[in-house]
């Protein structure tokens, strides 16, 4: 899931880099830090309303994978009619990264919340711990990668296409793992 959900981030993490290496802007303590703070804010936004989520009966809560699903048609539709021509935001400072990581990740938010919601405390405290070491893997990778202009020029040309299909699955998964589409029919 963290994976699934942060395809996106690699793309971001990647061009800070290269940024940082090339300008020394923002410096690599900074991606770091921007990137722990931003995904703190993500996870905590996804619980508090996963929280906020008791309310709704368990048996409906499936119907939240629309919201992913929706975003990858979206992000798709996109896609076909930028034919690619997207660039990543570079960003500077601490806060700036922290501030792409968080408008970059709201789709983390509406993926996270019903899956906090259905597996609980327990289980939502060794996800978030594994999310937290994902977050460095990505930094890492994203710094390796950052090293080597061509890896970038791939990445931009086909990350606009596995972003959103990632979403679909995802969105997908939910909504027919969760059996909401027999309540409704």
């Amino acid at each position: 899931m963290f994976a699934g959900t942060n395809v996106d981030d690699i793309i971001v993490l990647t061009v800070l880099f290269l940024s940082a290496r090339a300008s020394g802007s923002p410096r690599v303590w900074e991606i770091w830090g921007g990137q722990y703070a931003g995904f703190v804010l993500l996870v905590l936004g996804s619980v508090v309303a996963a929280l906020g989520l008791a309310v709704v009966p368990d048996a409906w809560v499936g119907l939240l994978g629309v919201v992913p699903l929706g975003l990858g048609v979206k992000g798709l539709v996109a896609a076909v009619r930028a034919r690619g021509d997207g660039s990543p935001v570079v960003a500077s400072g601490l806060v700036a990264v922290a501030g792409v990581t968080v408008a970059n990740g709201a789709d983390n938010v509406s993926v996270y919340t019903p899956v906090f919601r259905a597996v609980g405390t327990a289980s939502t405290v060794v996800m978030v711990c594994v999310f937290l070491v994902g977050v460095a893997v990505w930094c890492l990778a994203g710094s390796l990668l950052g090293a080597h202009k061509k890896v970038i020029e791939v990445v931009g040309r086909h990350g606009h296409w596995l972003v959103p299909t990632v979403f679909v699955v995802i969105g997908g998964l939910i909504v027919a793992e969760s059996g909401v589409l027999g309540r409704i029919v």
